[in-house]
């Protein structure tokens, strides 16, 4: 066989095992990112959705990582629940008791403050039980109680509403089955609106009323009890307890929360068309409570 042709027939030869070994590289599960690995479940509150600032975080996220955010909104109960179960990568929730219990548990890691804002009382225009202006949280549902005008509690087992049995719980008052107090099993927005149909008090974080105020006939009569702050946090589900959850997601996605540039969004957000900002960003208070 002539020189040329053998060479000829051992640069075809190479080319085929060239690109074979390429193919090999790219296709191995090494190497090869499936779109599973790309998404990222985010569990998280109403609260969060109904004011906006998911819808502004979530898309700044996507682009800069190439994650796909499936967003679950939710009680705070309801997310962790889905935590606890391994059902979501990452929680986004204002709940404390209910998130130590899930660290105590082992389901959760990382667990950072990412924000804050208030809860406070809102109600009819008229105030029937006359708690307008009341620092306290404590004398203004006792003053609700006495009045026995309509209060609506969410009654989803959120944030809010572990909340607001905390107060009941502090005046050693149970509401549940008296005529007065209704439960709405609802979202904050959602029973925000049943308030103001209804014309009752009800606990609400600053954030979702103020994005909803100019449709509610409610206004904000109790507020600035410390008892009332309410801090978000965000957690990673422990992925070796769950091997399916997306570490890899979960962890950029809470990294980014606690980023320079996200943190500036959360304590501008709701400044330019509210007059000033529906969240405060936390600082120092960003350490690490949980592993």
């Amino acid at each position: 066989m002539p020189n040329s042709l053998r060479q000829t027939k051992k640069r075809v030869c190479w080319r085929w095992i060239g690109a074979f070994c390429f193919l090999m590289f790219f296709l191995s599960p090494s190497t090869f990112v499936s779109a599973d690995q790309r998404s990222v479940i985010l569990a998280t509150t109403t609260s969060l959705q109904d004011c906006g600032l998911l819808d502004l975080l979530i898309p700044i996220f996507q682009r800069r990582t190439g994650y796909f955010v499936k967003t679950i909104a939710v009680g705070s109960g309801q997310a962790i629940a889905m935590g606890r179960k391994g059902e979501a990568d990452v929680l986004l929730v204002h709940s404390p008791e209910d998130e130590n219990q899930l660290m105590r548990e082992g389901n959760g890691v990382n667990r950072r403050r990412v924000m804050e804002n208030d809860f406070m009382i809102v109600g009819p225009m008229e105030d029937p039980a006359n708690i307008q202006g009341m620092r306290s949280a404590r004398d203004a549902f006792r003053k609700i109680a006495l009045s026995s005008w309509l209060f609506l509690s969410r009654g989803d087992h959120s944030g809010t509403h572990a909340k607001e049995k905390m107060v009941w719980s502090l005046l050693r008052i149970n509401p549940e089955g008296e005529k007065w107090y209704q439960q709405t099993g609802l979202g904050m927005g959602e029973t925000l609106n049943v308030a103001s149909e209804k014309r009752g008090y009800t606990l609400t974080d600053l954030g979702t009323y103020l994005a909803l105020k100019k449709n509610l006939r409610l206004k904000v009569l109790a507020q600035g009890d410390p008892l009332l702050l309410n801090p978000y946090h965000v957690i990673e589900i422990n992925p070796i307890k769950w091997r399916k959850v997306n570490a890899a997601g979960s962890r950029a996605f809470s990294e980014f929360l606690l980023s320079k540039d996200a943190q500036e969004i959360i304590k501008t957000f709701g400044a330019n068309r509210f007059g000033s900002p529906l969240f405060t960003d936390t600082g120092k208070k960003r350490e690490i409570l949980g592993r």
